[in-house]
């Protein structure tokens, strides 16, 4: 399937030549090294240990070198079957197994001997599952919290679509922050996000800062699927509507060519007009490169967000 980029959107893009096969080629600064480093081995055989699985692994992504290298690692529960088949998604699609029951631990027991700081928790959809597997979520932030006090939780949670609760068992659990990313602008989600709802996520976010107005919620885009720029920015109006404290966007990369095709190569300085932008319209951070995704450089990340909160009050302080 081809993502058909409107005139406006092909016309101020980048499009390096195409390739023998008819896809665009990566540009230089999409490209990155094969990870070789003992940090990235030593990473990978722990999670096999635990017999835990990763997004970074699953949905291939580009960063996971650097990431790992570093030993931060973005676990992925609930299996590694999804129960939706996204256009984008490079995790596979299918009817998932039984939920692991000590995966809790196992998640905890990673979290500490990696000597993580700040951990992020993502999942397969599962719309089997009557709550869509919020309250595994909850035991996980619970195993964690147990066996590492001092370490901060993100959370990237599916939309629990047609699952009362499940946003409610999330956030009961008081994680750090709360991510549920709307993926695409709305025009695009019935080709590339069909089994969700563009409206439907953003409550999700709302819904959480709603229940804990001290929680920090997070949302990313991917650009490059055929957006335009004025879509890009009503998005960030609808999150900045809900209250969305932190944004991120990154460029669709596709995994196979069964997936969306890339529409174009956003240019890095067009990301950073995205950031002015998404900052002047009040987002405590924003995180936007081609090679940005959710939980890049998500510690560090995590302290410029506090940071940025602890400033905003000061200042609002200072004014009364």
């Amino acid at each position: 399937m081809t993502v058909v980029p409107s005139s406006d959107v092909a016309a101020s893009g980048s499009a390096a030549p195409d390739a023998p096969d008819g896809r665009l080629r990566k540009p230089s600064w999409i490209r990155v090294k094969a990870p070789t480093s003992k940090e990235y081995a030593e990473t990978r055989q722990l999670m096999r240990s635990k017999s835990l699985h990763t997004v970074c692994e699953e949905a291939a992504c580009p960063n996971i070198g650097e990431c790992w290298k570093h030993r931060h690692a973005t676990v992925m529960i609930l299996g590694d079957i999804c129960t939706r088949a996204c256009r984008f998604c490079n995790v596979k699609t299918g009817k998932p197994g039984m939920v692991d029951a000590n995966e809790p631990a196992h998640v905890a027991e990673a979290t500490v001997s990696m000597g993580l700081a700040h951990v992020v928790i993502t999942s397969v959809d599962r719309d089997d599952l009557p709550d869509g597997g919020a309250a595994h979520f909850a035991r996980v932030i619970s195993a964690v919290r147990v066996a590492s006090p001092k370490t901060t939780i993100e959370v990237l949670t599916p939309d629990f679509r047609g699952k009362d609760g499940g946003v409610e068992a999330v956030v009961e659990a008081k994680p750090d922050v709360f991510n549920h990313n709307l993926e695409t602008v709305p025009r695009l989600y019935n080709a590339i996000r069909p089994s969700a709802r563009y409206f439907g996520s953003l409550r999700v976010l709302e819904k959480a800062k709603e229940l804990d107005p001290q929680i920090f919620t997070k949302s990313g885009i991917m650009v490059g699927l055929g957006e335009t720029k004025e879509e890009v920015f009503q998005v960030m109006d609808d999150l900045r509507a809900a209250n969305v404290d932190f944004l991120t966007i990154g460029q669709y990369l596709q995994p196979t060519p069964q997936h969306a095709e890339v529409a174009r190569y956003v240019t890095p300085e067009e990301f950073e007009e995205y950031r002015k932008v998404a900052r002047a319209k009040g987002f405590l951070l924003v995180s936007a490169t081609p090679l940005t995704r959710s939980s890049y450089h998500a510690d560090r990340d995590f302290a410029e967000l506090k940071a940025a909160r602890e400033a905003k009050l000061a200042k609002v302080a200072a004014r009364g």
